[in-house]
């Protein structure tokens, strides 16, 4: 290897957090999915913590920064945005940094409401917008056990993780 050539991995792995507050409203927006509740988000965007979540992942793992580099909450363009848009911009961010999605695995960490029956809606919307196969997406919901500002039912939380692999040259950050 000559001086001007870097060893690049071809995978990455990236992992993101997002959490949201509750304030009055009558519907929450996780995974993409519309969610009827007693309250909603208190966001500039839609709120969805499970897609700020996954595009933190993303944006980590091909080492562009974070959500809030590419999509500031100081942006009125952004007020109220559909967080679907927002991951398909991060989509082809990755995939202009010559960058594929392998996997990804997702917690959204809430007391209320239920969120099982609503994961396959969530698992198909983020699949479709990432343009994947719903097999590459995993999500979990879990409780806080009743412990801190999600088991007082305060907010909600989410964590994803993401796999990249290299499809194209990848020049290093």
């Amino acid at each position: 290897m000559s001086g001007s050539e870097t060893s690049v991995v071809p995978f990455r792995v990236g992992h993101g957090f997002d959490v949201h507050a509750f304030m009055p409203g009558n519907q929450i927006v996780i995974g993409g999915v519309t969610i009827p509740f007693d309250r909603a988000f208190k966001a500039h965007s839609d709120g969805d913590v499970l897609i700020h979540a996954l595009c933190d992942a993303l944006l980590g793992a091909a080492g562009l920064g974070d959500i809030g580099r590419h999509f500031p909450d100081t942006d009125a363009a952004y007020r109220g945005i559909d967080s679907t848009r927002l991951l398909a911009e991060v989509r082809q961010k990755i995939a202009d940094a010559g960058w594929q999605l392998v996997n990804a695995d997702m917690t959204v960490i809430a007391e209320a409401p239920r969120l099982a029956p609503h994961i396959p809606a969530m698992r198909a919307r983020l699949a479709t917008v990432l343009g994947v196969d719903m097999a590459q997406l995993n999500i979990k919901a879990t409780t806080s056990e009743r412990l801190g500002f999600t088991g007082r039912g305060e907010g909600i939380a989410a964590e994803a993780v993401a796999l990249l692999t290299a499809c194209a040259p990848v020049h290093p950050v």
